[in-house]
């Protein structure tokens, strides 16, 4: 899909050939009949009869005008013109499109409009029209190729935004091909061949450490995730060079379950199919480091994934094991089912090694998350405020939210262990709180945030399917990390036509 934007009058817009043009209409533009565009005498005929209201996601859709060349035309009321207005603006007016086959689509804002709302309008369309077709034998591919945004007035910025919002699209949608994948189109192996493809050119570079390698290391946890699984682990190391060799690196990592049984504490039946989400924290730092490679900020980030199934099979760790891990601390292992963090424990102590600026794990790790915020923000967890407050400000901006939990310290006293250093669960009072606790014990030497993605990274019922969250709060983070804008690097001062991949 390409994006594109320039600066157009309506009446020049309706003369365009488009499959479909999306008209962004502000509740406060009110339609003047002696416009000279037939678009804005029809809307406002619509209006004195009472059939538009300038209310928000109000629709008025049209086909095959003789005075526009457009053969389907949606005109919705946007409110104020906000992000979180255009974006529900935009999934009003593709819900009157989606039937149809629409290559080449245009939107036109009417009225003023910020370069934030634009992309949001963008990344929302992508996200609308988006279509899994990886393991159909006759997949219906999405038929969205050519979007051009058109304004009266374009800010200087407006371009480079676009730009920003292609990159973004293709790393999120690259979370989302890689979180919605059977688990057998996306074992361990399969996923570090993935990393590799993305990790590509002179910025990059790709590691991925096989069985030998992790033991080598000691990982005993991560390693006793993996002992019931047929497919062998992988471990998985990206690194982009955006900036002098001498920067601390942000390092991101994903929690990489391809596929999650519970192991010996096994699952129960129902719904046990989406535990193929369970490597949506490893999808995501994929993703984001996709976008990297179009945008290319100057800062330098890690990503690692520590990828194995939790499988149930006769060599499978026990409830009640006792096990080593990479930092030396021992762990009683009480329930097989909270193996996310064993994995992620070695992964944090690993990062040490790179001395970072910062530390970010991104998991699907617990429902109680999904109890305590539901689907629309993602669990922040971390033990510096400055970095804490950069997540969360970044969540804001990029449209892609989260909230900030507790970290006291008396939510540690349900891990104590007579028989290890600390215990991998505690009681069921404040789950998620105390899952990040056990975490916080690995991440002492460096500033650490933890995302609990379990109720954002997918969608269940008959909208099932991967949000590819949060890739556009890390990205959004780690532009703003590189105190720079995605106006101010490199790839952003070349014109707004990009292929989305």
């Amino acid at each position: 899909m390409n994006f594109e934007i320039q600066k157009r009058t309506l009446l020049s817009v309706t003369r365009d050939e488009f499959d479909g043009l999306i008209i962004l209409w502000p509740a406060a533009a009110l339609p003047e009949s002696a416009a000279m565009d037939p678009i804005s005498r029809l809307l406002c005929g619509a209006c004195k009869n009472g059939d538009f209201e300038l209310k928000p996601n109000s629709t008025l859709a049209l086909y095959s005008h003789p005075d526009i060349k457009a053969r389907h035309v949606v005109v919705v009321c946007s409110a104020d013109n906000s992000p979180g207005a255009v974006r529900a603006a935009i999934q009003a007016a593709w819900l009157c499109l989606k039937s149809f086959k629409i290559k080449h689509l245009g939107i036109h804002v009417a009225g003023d409009c910020a370069s934030p709302s634009i992309q949001t309008a963008l990344v929302s369309l992508a996200d609308a029209s988006y279509i899994y077709a990886t393991t159909l034998s006759q997949p219906k591919l999405r038929s969205l190729k050519q979007v051009q945004v058109s304004l009266a007035s374009v800010q200087a910025d407006a371009v480079d935004c676009v730009v920003y919002a292609q990159a973004l699209v293709s790393g999120i949608e690259v979370a989302k091909e890689w979180a919605n994948r059977p688990a057998n189109h996306a074992t361990p192996t399969q996923l570090a061949q993935a990393a590799q493809s993305i990790a590509t050119g002179r910025s990059f570079k790709c590691d991925v450490l096989g069985p030998k390698e992790v033991a080598k290391l000691g990982m005993g946890a991560f390693m006793a995730v993996a002992q019931g699984a047929s497919e062998p682990l992988r471990f998985i190391v990206m690194r982009y060079n955006g900036t002098d060799a001498a920067q601390a690196p942000v390092v991101l990592v994903g929690k990489g379950i391809t596929f999650d049984t519970g192991g010996i504490s096994i699952k129960p039946a129902p719904e046990m199919d989406e535990m193929k989400y369970d490597m949506s924290g490893a999808a995501s730092v994929l993703g984001v480091f996709k976008a990297l490679g179009e945008i290319r900020p100057s800062i330098n980030v890690v990503g690692l994934i520590p990828a194995t199934e939790n499988m149930p099979d006769g060599q499978a760790v026990k409830p009640g094991d006792v096990v080593t891990s990479m930092s030396g601390q021992t762990i009683e292992i009480l329930n097989t089912d909270a193996e996310g963090r064993l994995v992620l424990c070695d992964a944090l102590t690993y990062a040490e090694r790179f001395k970072p600026k910062a530390v970010i794990d991104i998991a699907t790790l617990t429902g109680a998350c999904v109890i305590a915020l539901g689907a629309v923000r993602s669990g922040l967890f971390s033990s510096d405020d400055p970095l804490a407050d950069e997540i969360y400000q970044a969540g804001e901006t990029a449209g892609d939210t989260c909230w900030r939990m507790p970290l006291d310290d008396d939510y540690a006293e349900g891990l104590k262990s007579k028989f290890a250093d600390v215990a991998n669960v505690a009681g069921r009072a404040a789950g998620s709180v105390t899952a990040a606790k056990f975490l916080q014990r690995f991440a002492k030497s460096f500033a650490w945030a933890h995302l609990d993605i379990a109720g954002t990274a997918w969608r269940s019922g008959a909208a099932k399917g991967a949000t590819g969250r949060p890739v556009g709060l890390l990205l959004q983070y780690l532009v703003s990390a590189a105190n720079t804008t995605p106006q101010q690097t490199t790839k952003t001062k070349t014109k707004a036509k990009r292929k989305v991949a």
